[in-house]
């Protein structure tokens, strides 16, 4: 399997004569969604997006868009993070320029994007004037669309609530052998980063117990939640907070469960590429992705959590200020990833 060290390799190339950009001294001046950003837009008619968001949420996103800003289209290339981001080094290395925009469940593909010079300074205007400074990044090369978290989860048919695991290390009673079902860093970004927190706060201890439990192992952090709803395992032992709750919300027999140790905090951020393609569609699509409406939209069909002040969470969800949650580092994500990865499958002989 390719490293993330073999596609940084493979991309920081990208073709003869990149130079890497430097760093900037301030991000630039925002801008809005104007009449003349509009025009430019459709004058391209189409806008690349590669996104690790869950397919139907990326599609509405996309319709939503395409119903606002008439005659551009939003292609949509959807796939696990770590997979977007060797599909992305792949085409660079190979002189492809698709993708304009990219959305990643694992942030820390930013910090090497942005080493690299591969995305181009963008500041929305929703962006500078209502996200704080850990949302932002301060030479304006990407923002965080949207934030999750990495709970557990339960069949509510198979387990009752009061026996339901309240913690990571529940999950390694023997009472769960064979009715776990988790997925894999190598292919998931919330799964990457939800392994770095716990294996930050927990060790790689948990992991090896966790491996004994016969787990069933899937690609995805949108799998563990539909492998509940199917009733194929009665515990998941990570993947999307938003998953489990748009099943929970349309009648699946699903329920979450913020474990007592903490819940691993996963940041999707968004980022231009500087060689896109559709460059004014890029920009009007990264602008309306971050309006309220379109943050509405991810918190309430989506079930995500939005740092735009003016979202409202929805009625009968946990709030997001009330849920213990272990630490964001995309840093430290970037420079252990091949570490969790190979010690990871080793673990569990995937």
């Amino acid at each position: 399997m390719q490293t993330r060290r073999d596609v940084l390799k493979t991309s920081a190339g990208i073709a003869a004569g990149l130079v890497v950009s430097p760093v900037r001294a301030s991000a630039p001046e925002p801008i809005a969604i104007t009449p003349a950003l509009i025009d430019a837009a459709r004058k391209e008619g189409k806008v690349n997006y590669y996104s690790s968001i869950d397919l139907p949420l990326a599609e509405k996103i996309a319709k939503s868009f395409e119903s606002k800003f008439s005659d551009i289209r939003v292609q949509v290339e959807r796939s696990g993070a770590e997979r977007v981001f060797q599909r992305i080094g792949q085409e660079y290395s190979s002189g492809i320029n698709n993708v304009d925009i990219v959305n990643s469940s694992d942030a820390a593909h930013f910090i090497a994007w942005k080493r690299d010079g591969l995305l181009a300074a963008f500041v929305p205007e929703d962006v500078a004037k209502h996200y704080p400074p850990e949302h932002r990044d301060a030479d304006g090369m990407f923002a965080s669309f949207r934030v999750t978290l990495g709970p557990i989860g339960y069949n509510t048919n198979l387990v009752k609530v009061e026996e339901a695991p309240k913690s990571f290390g529940d999950l390694l009673d023997p009472k769960w052998m064979g009715k776990i079902v988790k997925a894999h860093p190598a292919y998931s970004g919330t799964i990457m980063t939800t392994t770095f927190q716990i294996v930050q706060q927990l060790g790689w201890e948990f992991f090896e117990k966790l491996a004994r439990q016969k787990v069933m192992q899937v690609q995805s952090g949108t799998d563990p939640p539909k492998k509940l709803a199917l009733g194929e395992r009665a515990i998941s032992a990570d993947g999307g907070e938003y998953n489990l709750l748009q099943i929970k919300e349309s009648g699946g027999p699903v329920d979450v469960i913020y474990p007592a140790e903490g819940t691993p905090l996963i940041v999707g951020p968004n980022g231009i590429f500087a060689r896109a393609p559709n460059p004014n569609a890029a920009r009007l699509f990264q602008c309306y992705c971050f309006t309220p409406e379109c943050q509405q939209l991810i918190a309430d069909f989506g079930a995500m959590r939005s740092v735009h002040p003016l979202v409202k969470e929805k009625a009968g969800r946990t709030p997001f200020r009330d849920i213990k949650k272990m630490k964001d580092d995309p840093a430290g994500v970037e420079k252990m990833s091949a570490e969790i990865k190979a010690h990871y499958s080793k673990l569990f002989g995937v």
